[in-house]
């Protein structure tokens, strides 16, 4: 950028050139970038743009601008992502909350929403967002969620502190090892549903991202299984299962679960149409 006049349209100017290449949202990344840069809101670098900037300010817009360049996630250089409306800290020790998982909270609430008193298990809560915002809509429900990450654990917990919504149980287990005699009415998880081979991996913000997060056996449905057929074990007399996973996995899932003996196995479209979300209620209900 040019050593005189260094403003905010200019920073962004400048920031939405370089990112063009490598992002499909490079005027907004710059922005993002910059507000964070300076500890302002969005608002404030359009009502200001002519405002002069400090060359150290400068010079820390052009370190993240460079990392977002190299293709780092927006989330994990600012340390934070909306979902549902709230706030998460976020890490690389966690997959970061997309909008596309937010359809599973609302097949969860369309369903069971009227409940004013439940037990729910979120399995596999990284930064604890599925768990969070259905304790933000139902603060009256009693809500586990586990993570084999240690560190995810800790950023979940630190998330609920933040959110004020410390009813949430949060717990390390591998799965449903350390849940006990627990029993619930809804179970959920956004578990790794990627195969290894795929070549997605490799591309965006995936491949910085926890591969142990994303990948699974049984070309991505291994954890998927494991949990449908633990899952028998922890519901309460009537109880319903909930799955968030790839978009041309919906068949399969589906399949998975009816052969275990659940039913009504149906299967919620994504905000782009594709098949996302697929539940069932346990074989005793």
């Amino acid at each position: 950028m040019p050593e005189k006049n260094i403003t905010i349209a200019n920073c962004i100017a400048h920031g939405q050139k370089q990112l063009a290449d490598s992002s499909d949202s490079a005027k907004l990344d710059a922005q993002i970038l910059l507000a964070f840069v300076l500890n302002k809101e969005h608002s404030y670098l359009l009502t200001w743009p002519e405002k002069k900037l400090a060359k150290q300010v400068e010079q820390q817009f052009l370190a993240l601008l460079q990392r977002r360049f190299l293709g780092e996630p927006i989330a994990y250089i600012v340390g934070v992502k909306e979902f549902w409306s709230l706030p998460f800290w976020v890490s690389p020790a966690t997959l970061i909350p997309r909008p596309d998982t937010e359809i599973l909270v609302e097949s969860v609430l369309e369903n069971f929403g009227e409940v004013k008193s439940l037990q729910c298990l979120d399995l596999g809560t990284g930064t604890g967002a599925i768990a969070l915002a259905l304790a933000s809509e139902q603060p009256n429900w009693e809500i586990d969620a586990i993570d084999f990450s240690l560190d995810a654990v800790q950023l979940a917990k630190k998330n609920a502190e933040n959110l004020q919504l410390t009813q949430v149980n949060i717990f390390q287990s591998n799965w449903f090892s350390s849940v006990n005699e627990r029993r619930y009415e809804v179970i959920v998880s956004n578990p790794p549903y990627i195969d290894d081979l795929d070549e997605n991996l490799s591309q965006g913000d995936v491949r910085f991202e926890p591969k142990s997060a994303l990948v699974a056996s049984e070309h991505g449905l291994g954890d998927i299984k494991h949990i449908a057929q633990q899952a028998l074990r922890f519901f309460k007399a009537q109880g319903a299962l909930f799955f968030e996973h790839g978009f041309e996995q919906g068949q399969a899932v589906r399949n998975i679960l009816t052969d275990l003996g659940y039913a009504n196995a149906q299967t919620v479209r994504d905000l782009n149409g594709h098949e996302r979300i697929t539940w069932a209620t346990s074989p005793d209900s």
